[in-house]
């Protein structure tokens, strides 16, 4: 055994480790990572509820990270994985990876009640970024991807096109088609069959035996990719789809969570203690297969979270499952979750306040743990603040690559933490979130601030909101008032952070109207447009409509553009069918009976997805007719607009999600 000095800091500090000087010798690297795993949801973090024996015996082995963070959403925290790069620099701030390809950007326009612009997420990762398996590949490593990927819906985006030599994945990817095979996946180039409700998807993921579990699954691909790289260095990048929606689970092991109550009185949903034990099986299993072969000792493994733990979905007023009747394909799910949870969230993070989707701690302080024999002690605890964009500098500082001149990299390396020679040096750490309940936070030291954009009563107090984490880790008190000083130092890091990485920040809206937000949503809260032949009603951050008769429509006049258009609708349509889009221009009475109508597809789906139509206007249009496939079931739209094909300019634009 020789040694190798580390790069720590500013100083060198000797660690005696493997040589790195062969390219067999030198760590293997696999990333775990669990989706919607909460800070709270493992023994090792203080659950009396969860039974995760191989986790809590993983952490006695290793490092636990008691500070560590993601994003609050899932796509936003895998770039910054893969980049080192903070959401704002990247672009990747929302759960946009199974949405059609689209650049980040800020609106031209909004509704009048809305008061500020927001960004609007970019819905796939960059080519041009120099990813962690690039480089991992190019020096040597195999590389491979398992599981769920959620960073790009389209083949030029997926896994292979970004340094990984194997791919197991489908897409759209925000939970998985299904969790029990047949999973309902096929290749690519293949059209779907004709099965009204069945959710297909596209992709490498193959079909087990009937009834087979994609936790199980995804574990035997990543077990076999193990055993094959065996005598060379790999990384083996595994983000599982388990604890993500649709929470199907395996129900003998849910009754058995269904007798046991938490001494706590805080979690105690079955159905994610069932889910959570199929998942700390799968990572048994992978730590099993590395002592079997001998590899434990030269192995780097990362245990990790990807957002905090849901606490918001599937509650009994959840209007998402409410809607959910008899003939949609997740109707026995919804009545396996109801039988079982008995009302309850998916989790609960107590003492952290809130859960996924939120600034809060509940929604990005996750579990972390690392285990590498040479270098770690085992059993040992960090406080440091530990985020995603760290483990790109990190992987490359323990394996001995340098950060690519050509790719930026925000992150700092964790390793003088890992084999305790030193500590983090930057200054404070940021997460920029401009979704759901938007803002930006800096976390440094003990303090954290966060800075909303725009009030907003029912969610948080103040547009500034300062907590001390040591003093209060459940965030129940804001600090704001009684600290001007303190919220100032932190608000100018922030300012610092927005130019240094380039962030779309809200603007004013200049269509704003406070006559019209004064309960915080429109006066007319379709704005214009006219129902007919079905009912649309806007509910939660949605217009659903339902079908009355044949040919629904929504028609408006608030749509005038003198040349071609483009409509861009985003929309949710389980059952799917054919659109039209209709117009009549200046000196018209009726519409005609032909010349002046388009069709598109909408594919079903149970996912968010935007669809597109060109509308060759010729003439000024004076009324337009959005006819939807509502006659064949509901469906929901967030947002619609119309943009100007020549000047690039939006025509008008109703954005129901806020």
């Amino acid at each position: 055994m020789n040694s190798i000095g580390f790069r720590v800091g500013l100083m060198a500090v000797i660690c005696t480790v493997p040589s790195l000087s062969a390219a067999d010798s030198r760590p293997n690297i696999v990333l775990f990572v669990v989706d919607d795993m909460g800070w709270m949801d493992s023994g090792a973090y203080g659950s009396e509820y969860y039974q995760t024996p191989h986790v809590d015996r993983f952490a006695e082995q290793s490092m636990r990270f008691t500070d560590a963070y993601a994003l609050p959403l899932c796509s936003p925290t895998r770039a910054s994985i893969l980049t080192g790069q903070y959401t704002a620099r990247h672009g990747i701030t929302s759960a946009g990876g199974h949405l059609p390809p689209r650049e980040r950007r800020l609106p031209e326009s909004a509704p009048p009640h809305q008061p500020v612009l927001m960004p609007e997420t970019q819905t796939y990762l960059d080519p041009s970024h120099i990813t962690l398996s690039e480089v991992l590949r190019d020096a040597g490593y195999r590389t491979a991807h398992i599981g769920k990927w959620h960073l790009g819906l389209t083949e030029p985006h997926w896994p292979q096109a970004f340094g990984f030599e194997f791919a197991f994945h489908c897409e759209p990817s925000a939970g998985p088609p299904s969790y029990f095979s047949p999973y309902g996946v096929i290749p690519p180039g293949s059209d779907p069959p004709k099965t009204k409700g069945r959710r297909y998807v596209v992709g490498t993921i193959t079909d087990g035996p009937p009834g087979e579990h994609i936790t199980d699954r995804t574990t035997d691909e990543a077990i076999k990719f193990i055993r094959a790289h065996r005598d060379e260095p790999f990384f083996l990048n595994y983000w599982l789809f388990s604890v993500h929606g649709p929470w199907q689970h395996k129900e003998a092991y849910t009754a058995e969570f269904a007798k046991t109550t938490d001494p706590r009185g805080k979690q105690g949903n079955p159905v994610m203690a069932s889910m959570l034990r199929t998942v700390d099986e799968s990572f048994g299993r992978l730590l099993q297969t590395l002592d079997e072969l001998e590899l434990a000792e030269s192995t780097i493994v990362i245990f990790y979270s990807d957002n905090g733990g849901n606490v918001h979905s599937w509650v009994p007023d959840d209007p998402r499952i409410q809607k959910i009747t008899a003939d949609h394909p997740l109707y026995e799910t919804v009545q396996s979750y109801r039988k079982w949870s008995g009302g309850r969230p998916p989790t609960n993070n107590s003492p952290l306040r809130d859960g996924k989707g939120r600034l809060y701690e509940g929604g990005q302080r996750v579990p972390l743990i690392v285990r590498w024999p040479a270098v770690v002690p085992p059993g040992s605890v960090s406080d440091a603040v530990i985020g995603p964009i760290d483990f790109y500098p990190t992987v490359l500082d323990a394996v001995g690559i340098p950060v690519p001149e050509r790719q930026i990299v925000d992150g700092e390396s964790f390793l003088p933490v890992l084999n305790e020679t030193g500590t983090m040096q930057r200054t404070a750490y940021f997460t920029w979130f401009p979704h759901l309940v938007p803002g930006v936070s800096v976390r440094q030291g003990d303090w954290k601030l966060i800075r909303r954009f725009q009030p907003r009563p029912a969610d948080y107090e103040g547009l500034y909101e300062l907590f001390n984490l040591k003093d209060d880790i459940g965030e129940t008190t804001n600090l704001a008032a009684k600290h001007p000083e303190k919220v100032a130092e932190l608000d100018a890091l922030i300012d610092r952070f927005v130019q240094d990485t380039g962030a779309l920040y809200p603007q004013p809206n200049p269509a704003y109207r406070p006559d019209r937000a004064a309960t915080g949503v429109a006066a007319d809260p379709l704005d214009g447009l006219l129902p007919r032949r079905c009912k649309a009603v806007v509910v939660d951050g949605a217009l659903r409509i339902v079908g009355r008769d044949a040919l629904p429509f929504l028609g408006t006049a608030r749509v005038r553009s003198t040349g071609p258009m483009k409509m861009t609708m985003r929309v949710r349509a389980p059952s799917g069918g054919t659109g039209r889009v209709a117009w009549r221009v200046d000196g018209q009475d009726e519409f005609p009976e032909s010349g002046q109508a388009v069709d598109f597809s909408l594919p079903a789906s149970d996912d968010w997805q935007e669809v597109s139509a060109m509308v060759p206007v010729r003439g000024r249009t004076n009324v337009v007719r959005l006819y939807l496939p509502a006659d064949e079931g509901p469906l929901e739209i967030q947002s619609i607009r119309y943009v100007h094909v020549e000047s690039a300019k939006t025509v008008y634009e109703w954005d129901f999600r806020h």
